[in-house]
């Protein structure tokens, strides 16, 4: 589930924005797998979308979701006729993209940060963390770290307890031996295991760690 050996660092200037069809916001796409892959042929897929008026969640069959405020007051959701208060910046939430789903802004528009994935496909945890971590991905894993709330330095040439520009990790293409990368607000790196970085920010930083389920 790699898609490639290196680590990739992914611009949040470089994606375009695609309106949705009912006209309440827009979505820009961070990675997928595969590589590529249609609205109707991914196996996870992250993004970041910008939500400007009440209406429906579009519903993916077979699909589990973990959205995550980013930006603004939030949302009322209404998700299978139960109803999910989403007020709490960076706190991921959970449940099922083939739902029926309704959204109430609570105060203005949002950005939310999205991760979907095929539930007989892939597994995904999101988490959202600050300071300085070690992170780890497995053979087959995958790490997709995204700068939600301010800048972040992730240093993918260290191991746990590292500091910055220590060898050992796999290359970046981005420096020595794999050094700091700088990561501005909504920058993302996708990193393929096995490898270990070290994650640093002041602000809040989404960590997604994505894996095919066995057999598939």
């Amino acid at each position: 589930m790699t898609g490639g050996d290196e680590v990739r660092i992914l611009r949040a200037g470089d994606r375009a924005a695609v309106a949705w069809k009912n006209g309440g916001g827009v979505t820009r796409e961070i990675a997928a797998w595969p590589e590529g892959a249609s609205m109707a042929g991914f196996g996870w897929r992250a993004s970041l979308a910008e939500v400007a008026a009440d209406g429906p969640f579009s519903a993916f069959p077979g699909v589990d979701r973990t959205l995550t405020l980013a930006e603004g007051a939030g949302m009322d959701l209404t998700v299978a006729g139960e109803r999910r208060l989403v007020d709490e910046r960076y706190a991921p939430q959970e449940f099922p993209g083939d739902a029926p789903t309704d959204c109430r802004l609570l105060g203005g528009p949002v950005v939310n940060f999205n991760v979907m994935y095929r539930r007989d496909r892939v597994r995904a945890r999101t988490a959202v963390v600050r300071g300085t971590l070690a992170l780890a991905a497995a053979e087959g894993e995958t790490l997709l770290v995204v700068a939600l709330g301010g800048p972040a330095e992730l240093d993918t040439g260290a191991g746990p307890g590292a500091g910055p520009g220590a060898g050992g990790g796999r290359g970046t293409g981005t420096g020595a031996a794999g050094g700091p990368v700088a990561l501005g607000p909504y920058d993302a790196a996708r990193i393929p295991g096995p490898a270990t970085c070290l994650l640093r920010t002041r602000g809040h930083a989404a960590v997604v760690t994505l894996a095919a389920r066995p057999g598939r």
